[in-house]
């Protein structure tokens, strides 16, 4: 098994539109009433992306993707979901490091807890699972695991997320973390039916200075009703070019993503 160059080895940023639970069976509610929430909702999202990128870092060499994510909510804010992803990544690094894979997929499986501390603001705990199939060959392997939180006001929202092994196939990056705030509103002014999408945050590999970056997202996601939604985003990082270059495509290049998906 041949070691990876650091440069090929780093995942990366789940895009910014975001789904809203459909809850099946929700008893009618009085006029001026706040809705009850349900014991149970499930969840699902379909979307096709111009290109995957995960924290500012193509997933896919610019190419498309479809995802799916599918999530589990109870009623006391414990929460259960998974997602799933085409990826390039992993098969451009094998091919560059003289070997082949399969891994072309990335199932991610993810669960915590979401409370309200004081009103209006909400915390956010739980462990996520980056899982690549058939990723064997690798060493260090690119599974990761993540613990997190979150907090949320408004159109506002931060969090923080930290690595308890190798991070994305780094050797020796254990302990590495990534911290983001993000802005989302709704343009009132042109439609409530636009949201304005924007993003900030900073990946740092410990032990790995040189693949540390800063990335920013700025977009607009438009809700066309029954679950469709459309939009694009800008995204842009500091990082260095030579550390993310991969058979001549550099991975974290500025680059416009655009969108659509059906939340049911």
């Amino acid at each position: 098994m041949k070691k990876l160059p650091l440069a090929a080895l780093l995942a990366s940023a789940f895009v910014l539109p975001f789904a809203t639970a459909v809850h099946a069976q929700t008893p009618a509610t009085a006029p001026g009433a706040t809705p009850e929430t349900p014991v149970h909702s499930f969840t699902g999202k379909v979307g096709l992306y111009s290109e995957y990128e995960y924290r500012g870092i193509s997933q896919t060499s610019e190419k498309p993707a479809l995802q799916l994510n599918l999530d589990y909510a109870h009623q006391s804010g414990f929460y259960l979901g998974t997602f799933v992803s085409n990826i390039k990544w992993l098969k451009d690094t094998a091919e560059v490091n003289g070997f082949s894979t399969n891994a072309n997929i990335e199932w991610d499986i993810y669960g915590g807890y979401k409370f309200e501390v004081v009103k209006d603001v909400t915390l956010d705990v739980g462990y996520l699972r980056y899982e690549y199939p058939s990723s064997g060959a690798f060493n260090p392997k690119p599974n990761t695991d993540e613990v997190y939180i979150g907090a949320a006001y408004g159109p506002f929202s931060a969090k923080y997320s930290y690595s308890f092994n190798n991070t994305f196939g780094v050797p020796n990056s254990k302990g590495s973390d990534y911290i983001e705030g993000q802005y989302n509103q709704p343009l009132a002014m042109v439609s409530e039916k636009l949201t304005l999408n924007a993003l900030l945050g900073h990946q740092t590999y410990k032990h790995n200075g040189f693949l540390s970056y800063t990335v920013w997202k700025l977009g607009a996601t438009w809700d066309f009703g029954s679950g469709w939604n459309a939009g694009a985003y800008y995204k842009g990082t500091n990082a260095e070019e030579a550390a993310y270059t991969v058979k001549g495509k550099d991975w974290s290049k500025d680059r416009l993503v655009a969108f659509v998906t059906y939340t049911f």
